[in-house]
């Protein structure tokens, strides 16, 4: 009835968790970079198909998996190997295909944890496209990538159970090292293409992934970012009312958006002289690249 696709690099400490938490569905694939642990033989002894392909970037591997797996039924469930899925999230999931009518995605929340503290406030964002069919879902965005439906959806009661720190926060800031490199050749490409953008749709738009489109947008404009991140999530969201755990991830966020800030600037810097080195006559020995070799899969 139902299939699911979880992406995964070096996860054999968690991809075993994950798979039991979905272990109600008959067609499970594992979409795996070519981990160097254990992480594909774990996957085919707990009963999963593995495909293997070089990651490039978020929305180019998503929507390679999305046309060229052979998912066995008409809907897909994604999540990532450091989720799981709840029971009651399971029971739900079943019952929301069964009354889709013309639904093409639903959106579920998820929870992070961090140790066995749940990140109720502090949490950046709560809700994700994570049930839909393949043939009407695609991804756009190097990192971070927002989610497209082609037609209406819906909502499913319970929570996806996320553990970003399940690896520890070393880890943690490898995997957004990445991302942020990512997040700052995204920010380069929307300025060069020069993408579209309204407050008003950031602000008042009906169509939460559209919504989410612009917010990014106007959060790039936003002077002084990582400290209006850190104020957003610690004060905004109230994250003080998850303790100490709050502020560490206040915290960690406020940093991830200085990455991006600082390798923005140099990207920015990096064609400013290459420019200037081709109006004196030069020849440029360098161009910019994206860096995908450290990525992984999401949050």
């Amino acid at each position: 009835m139902i299939s699911v696709l979880i992406l995964t690099k070096n996860e054999e400490e968690e991809i075993r968790g994950c798979l039991n938490s979905v272990a109600w569905s008959d067609d499970v694939h594992v979409l795996d970079s070519y981990s160097s642990d254990l992480t594909v033989e774990i996957a085919k002894a707990n009963g999963a198909n593995v495909v293997q392909r070089e990651f490039d970037n978020w929305s180019a591997h998503q929507n390679w998996a999305l046309s060229k797996i052979p998912f066995r039924n008409d809907w897909v469930f994604y999540l990532d190997a450091d989720e799981r899925v709840t029971p009651a999230l399971a029971t739900n999931i079943r019952k929301a295909i069964s009354d889709a009518d013309d639904k093409v995605a639903f959106r579920i929340r998820r929870r992070d944890f961090w140790g066995e503290r749940w990140l109720k406030h502090v949490q950046a964002s709560s809700y994700y496209l994570r049930l839909f069919r393949p043939q009407k879902m695609r991804y756009e965005r190097l990192v971070n990538p927002v989610s497209v439906p082609l037609g209406p959806v819906g909502d499913v009661k319970g929570f996806i159970d996320h553990y970003p720190f399940s690896k520890g926060v070393a880890h943690w800031l490898s995997r957004h090292n990445s991302y942020s490199s990512l997040e700052a050749q995204q920010i380069i490409r929307n300025r060069q293409a020069k993408s579209d953008f309204s407050l008003s749709r950031a602000l008042f738009g009906t169509d939460r992934n559209e919504r989410r489109f612009h917010q990014k947008e106007l959060f790039y404009r936003i002077p002084a970012r990582p400290l209006f991140k850190f104020a957003l999530l610690y004060l905004g969201k109230r994250g003080f009312l998850d303790g100490a755990a709050g502020f560490r991830y206040a915290a960690l966020q406020s940093f991830y958006e200085y990455m991006i800030v600082l390798k923005t600037k140099e990207l920015i810097e990096s064609a400013s002289a290459t420019a200037e080195s081709n109006r004196d006559g030069a020849i440029p020995t360098a161009t910019l690249k994206e860096d995908y070799a450290n990525s992984r899969t999401r949050d």
